[in-house]
């Protein structure tokens, strides 16, 4: 039915209701430079039209109707610039040339805002991540992420590991991440966040606490959304970096759009690759010699090597008539991930064990502005395919952190007699997934103050568990999984009082039904022995809403203020486990609630002279429900390779986040910001701190530019970040004994990183070198699991942004 529908909608869009067309081009100084983040607009009587320039200088406009139009540029370089601009083709080009000016920033300047700004204050508790510098970087997506004010991103070892998302101390799957609006989760393991590099992401969008309506997900925390880029020039870019532990990764990108036409290709290309042995060391890492004796020792990984490649081919039509986008596409990927260990480090690493996975998407995205009449939009992303996992653990043999063979007690080789590394026997268990997932969005702007917003996200999953080494007649008892979610959302935007109040309303509405189907063997009416399938179903509804307001107290201050009663559904490998994650199965867990509070104020940007700074706060509460999580840890379970998440109860986290950006003529720039909260749950009648949780961080980086170095029109940019976090706990306060909890203590931590980039005069060539964690520091996100030390990395950057 919806494929009915969607051609439908294509059949009425070829009606074409009014004649547009797109203007494009490059903004340079008179000094050949390009003009980085001018501003552009054409404001005139029931037309609005805005962008700014991209790192290279280009812009593009759509949509703009047939006639005579002002064009208002503006750039903190160069004095107010005002064109007319005569539209009567679907595309021209418009090059501009602006003065440049090193003096004190014009006063029209001030009042004019990035798109950045305006989507940090529209009232959520938002930022936005631009990605210009980094994508020249070797810099991966989740270290742009782990530099964000009240984002702690923590992994559970080097690439290709696993990587937990905090926001303002809610994580895990409280918070969800998004490709233009598409669940991740839906591309499986092998496409995550470091395999998109920066180069082909716009910018980065992250929402604490409180989520709008036009993501239409359960994320109960906040969300992540990765949001591509979608320009229609022709393009190429690729990237190539190697580094520490034989880390490379590689990426190309292009598109290539026939202007006659609108047919579009599009393309997307990655490997990375890592042995990931760096080295560790800590109470676990030891060797077992004869009675017994224990040595510690600092060894090197051996069993964690990783490998992903993958990408991603769309042909359609862009920027014409009955759509400004119709693409349909494959997606493919696959990976290859050693295990080292459990969920902990201990004594006896795994050796041999290893899971492989690999998915096959077909994608399709249809776009169209003014649809119908205009202000009506219509936005349609949909992906189906299948995705497969297999656990590979069949070697008996036991190691020891010098990847030799363990010895026993008296000194003699010994097997494991589960016969496999992790216990319960050798296994080649399967995963075979079939996914779906769309996502369809309709907009209608009544005009400048009135819009509303219709969205909707069904994502299904059927799953079915297999296992090679099992008998034919133990497959027949293994059973399916089915999960369905429906997520509709309605809001309403309204822009009042010359555009100091702007508010967001909206409502959403939860479904999910999982399904668990196991055979088993009954008896029937005579006595003999029958297959049935025993099912464990559940069936989950629930209402969530909320607001996001901002208000304009002054030019220079803004209030901003949101909440939501959101609800997070338990995903797939909550409630029906994963071998490869080590996860047990729990069908029996709740959907976990929380009522989201947000309440901040933006201060600038305050411009002197050739000072400008920006400050930032937010103070938060989190009051939880059936918050989903590992249990509540006791030192007699620290050694379980095992997980299992459960209901821990119901709890609250509260606190602050502040961040200040400062700039000084262009040239050099800081920021900081620091993140402290409380999180606690009732755990058995007494509320608790909650363990294993970082609750005080700090980061920052400085950043300084330099042109002209060993050739004209170069630029050299030097890069230092630094991450704090405080000392936490694995386990729950032991009371006034505390002896032994140093035991179970993440240590305080200072990670620092240098990093340089140098652009060559024509902006085609950038390379890059950086050094990660300078001073070697011991670091830690989990429990006794260290992460790399010291690593080199450098990157080679080749982009054609004209044809």
């Amino acid at each position: 039915m919806r494929i009915i529908v969607f051609w439908f909608f294509m059949f009425l869009t070829s009606i074409n209701l009014c004649q547009e067309g797109a203007i494009y081009g490059t903004i340079k100084f008179d000094t050949e430079e390009p003009v980085v983040d001018a501003y552009l607009v054409i404001n005139g009587k029931n037309l609005f039209k805005e962008t700014t320039s991209n790192f290279d200088g280009s812009y593009e406009l759509k949509g703009i109707p047939f006639g005579t139009h002002l064009l208002q540029i503006r750039s903190l370089n160069s004095e107010p610039k005002d064109i007319q601009i005569k539209i009567n083709s679907k595309k021209q080009v418009f090059n501009i040339m602006l003065p440049f000016l090193k003096n004190e920033l014009n006063e029209v300047l001030v009042n004019t805002k990035s798109k950045k700004t305006k989507i940090e204050t529209k009232g959520f508790s938002v930022n936005v991540i631009e990605t210009k510098e980094a994508s020249l970087r070797n810099i991966q997506t989740n270290e742009l992420l782990n530099t964000t004010v009240g984002v702690k991103i923590r992994q559970n070892g080097g690439l290709g590991s696993e990587v937990n998302y905090s926001l303002n101390g809610l994580s895990g799957n409280a918070v969800r991440i998004f490709i233009d609006g598409i669940p991740i989760s839906m591309y499986g393991s092998s496409f995550n966040l470091n395999s998109i590099p920066p180069s082909i992401i716009k910018n980065i969008e992250v929402y604490k606490g409180v989520v709008p309506g036009h993501l239409a997900d359960d994320a109960l925390g906040g969300a992540i959304n990765i949001v591509l880029h979608k320009t229609t020039k022709s393009n190429f870019n690729a990237g190539f970096s190697y580094g520490s532990f034989n880390t490379s990764q590689t990426s190309v990108n292009g598109l290539y759009r026939f202007k006659e036409t609108g047919l579009t290709f599009k393309t997307y290309l990655f490997q990375n690759y890592s042995d990931n042995n760096y080295k560790v060391s800590g109470r676990s890492v030891v060797v077992t010699g004869l009675g017994g004796t224990q040595t510690p020792i600092v060894a090197e990984r051996f069993n964690d090597a990783y490998r992903s490649t993958g990408g991603m081919f769309q042909v359609g039509f862009t920027d014409v008539k009955w759509a400004d986008q119709f693409l349909i596409g494959f997606t493919g990927s696959e990976d290859y991930k050693e295990v080292q260990h459990g969920a902990f480090i201990t004594i006896t690493p795994y050796k041999g064990r290893y899971f492989e996975s690999d998915a096959q998407l077909a994608t399709l995205i249809y776009q169209k502005k003014n649809i119908f009449t205009k202000g009506l939009d219509l936005n349609i992303n949909a992906l189906y395919g299948n995705r497969n996992r297999i656990v590979n653990d069949t070697v008996a043999a036991a190691y020891s952190w010098n990847g030799e063979k363990a010895l026993d007690f008296r000194g003699n080789e010994f097997d494991y007699s589960w016969g496999s590394q992790q216990e319960g026997g050798p296994t080649l268990a399967k995963i075979n997934r079939n996914v779906a997932s769309i996502r369809t969005g309709i907009s209608y702007a009544l005009n400048k103050n009135h819009k509303f917003l219709i969205n909707h996200v069904f994502s299904g999953i059927d799953r079915k568990d297999s296992d090679e080494l099992r008998s034919v007649l133990e497959n027949t008892f293994l059973g399916t999984r089915e999960l369905r979610k429906n997520i509709y959302s309605f809001s309403y935007e309204l822009n009042a009082i010359n555009n100091k109040l702007k508010a967001n309303v909206f409502g959403k509405h939860y479904h999910q039904k999982t399904v668990s189907t196991d055979p088993t063997i009954a008896q029937d009416e005579n006595g003999n022995d029958i297959i049935v399938d025993e099912n464990i179903s559940s069936n989950n509804n629930f209402n969530g809403y909320g607001f996001a307001l901002s208000y304009t107290l002054h030019p220079k201050v803004t209030l901003l203020t949101s909440a939501e009663k959101a609800i997070r559904l338990p995903n797939e490998t909550e409630v029906f486990g994963n071998d490869g994650d080590n996860v047990v199965a729990n069908p029996s867990i709740n959907p976990e609630q929380s009522n989201n509070y947000n309440l901040g104020f933006r201060f600038g940007t305050y411009r002197f002279k050739k000072h400008n700074f920006t400050i930032t706060t937010n103070l938060f509460t989190r009051n939880l429900k059936d918050r989903i999580g590992l249990p509540i840890e006791n030192s007699t379970n620290i050694n379980n390779e095992l997980i299992l998440y459960v209901n821990q109860g119901s709890g609250t986290s509260k606190g602050f986040d502040a961040q200040i950006s400062y700039n000084y003529d262009d040239n050099f720039g800081a920021n900081f910001n620091i993140s402290r909260f409380d999180l606690k749950v009732i755990n058995r009648g007494v509320e608790i701190d909650v363990p294993n949780t970082p609750f005080f961080t700090m980061n920052g980086s400085l950043r300084y530019s330099l042109k002209n170095v060993i050739q004209k029109k170069s630029n050299l940019n030097l890069f230092y970040n630094l991450y704090f976090t405080d000392e936490f706990s694995y386990l729950v306060p032991q009371g006034s004994n505390t002896v032994g909890d140093d035991f179970f203590k993440v240590p305080q931590q200072l990670a620092q990183d240098l990093g340089l980039s140098y652009a060559f005069p024509n902006n085609k060539l950038v390379f890059s070198f950086d050094i990660k964690n300078v001073f070697n520091a011991a670091v830690y996100d989990n429990l006794s699991v260290q992460k790399p030390g010291r690593a080199f990395y450098f990157k080679l950057n080749y982009s054609i942004n004209k044809f």
